[in-house]
């Protein structure tokens, strides 16, 4: 995609929008010491009273370091849904563009569509949980600005196939939004090392799952520079606060641990899988590169409501397509998942 094509998908507002300029954005300090009267601050001490960094320097230095890319391509925001609600109100023009979602998958995308007034397309994954790229690309018209791309998907939990995405990156004529929110626990790639390759993906992230820091709210988007620029024009000035951004450098400086920790709930996941064949209401377990698994069972509303009442909360997932019967159960820690599988046993019993 050319420059100038990305240039059409701009929403003409934004394009022409001159952005909100913070204090902090005016200048560099380049390493002085400086009197701060500039933004209207409580000029008291107290390691909270100035406003955070509005363009995350710190923490994008080290995701670029980590993510082998500049951080002119890394966007910051308060969680993923902030940077997936950026992504609309830059490129889609309420009540006349539309979206294409992949269902089942992550419910927000929906939800954004409607809070911006934008259709939303969906084409059903096949029985297999991969993308039908041929029905994808019938539904395409000259308004589809986005196509959402949830790989590993929520609630299946499986990777799509990389000569689907490559199709629909090479065809699709909008902005291609790949969420990744669990890439850590898969063994592919991420599309992140292919953004020099399609100018016109996205690839969303989140501490929330393998960084385990779901409190602090932090997404995490890449794309082209352009894309980029594009979207800091609209994001609110100070939109990550500083505690989420010493939170996050904590994280990163310390991704050894991570990874450890993404090992064992793998490990973990291979265990409770082996546990809940021997659960004879269990009918099924989807593959999965999550931290979850989708598990068909004889009946999900009433399991759930068992569950429940014992004490154990999981997904009941069988109002989504393709999922009739199926409840999503995220790996907790040995302990947790034991207790879940005592659960299932006695309910078996009985």
């Amino acid at each position: 995609m050319s420059t100038f094509q990305l240039n059409k998908l701009v929403r003409p507002n934004v394009a022409k929008l001159k952005p909100y300029s913070s204090a902090r954005d005016e200048f560099k300090t380049d390493g002085r010491k400086m009197v701060f009267l500039d933004a209207n601050e409580n000029p008291n001490e107290n390691g909270l009273n100035r406003y955070p960094d509005p363009q995350q320097v710190s923490v994008k230095s080290k995701l670029a370091t980590l993510k082998k890319i500049p951080s002119t391509q890394v966007l910051l925001g308060n969680g993923s849904d902030e940077v997936l609600d950026l992504i609309f109100r830059a490129f889609c023009e309420p009540g006349q563009d539309n979206i294409i979602t992949l269902p089942p998958t992550y419910g927000m995308y929906k939800v954004l569509a409607d809070i911006n007034n934008v259709e939303n397309r969906e084409v059903l994954l096949n029985h297999e949980f991969q993308p039908d790229v041929t029905a994808i690309l019938e539904e395409v018209d000259e308004n589809s600005k986005l196509l959402f791309i949830c790989s590993p998907n929520n609630p299946s939990g499986n990777s799509f196939s990389e000569e689907r995405i490559l199709k629909l990156l090479a065809e699709f004529p909008g902005l291609v939004v790949i969420d990744e929110a669990y890439i850590d626990f898969a063994e592919n790639e991420s599309w992140i090392a292919k953004l020099a390759e399609f100018p016109n993906l996205i690839v969303t992230q989140t501490f929330s799952k393998a960084f385990g820091k779901a409190a602090i709210r932090l997404g995490m988007l890449f794309a082209s520079e352009a894309i980029i620029e594009i979207l800091n024009k609209i994001k609110p000035p100070y939109n990550v606060n500083e505690l989420t951004q010493r939170e996050a450098l904590k994280v990163l400086e310390n991704s050894e641990e991570i990874k450890t920790q993404v090992s064992d709930i793998n490990g973990n996941k291979s265990v409770l899988i082996e546990q809940l064949l021997e659960i004879e209401f269990v009918r099924k377990i989807y593959k999965s590169d999550a931290n979850f698994l989708l598990v068909e069972v004889d009946d999900a509303n009433k399991r759930y409501e068992e569950l429940l009442n014992m004490g154990i909360v999981v997904r009941n997932r069988s109002n989504q397509p393709l999922c009739e019967n199926c409840l999503r159960l995220t790996i907790g820690t040995k302990t947790e998942n034991q207790q879940l599988i005592n659960a299932l046993k006695k309910l078996d019993n009985e």
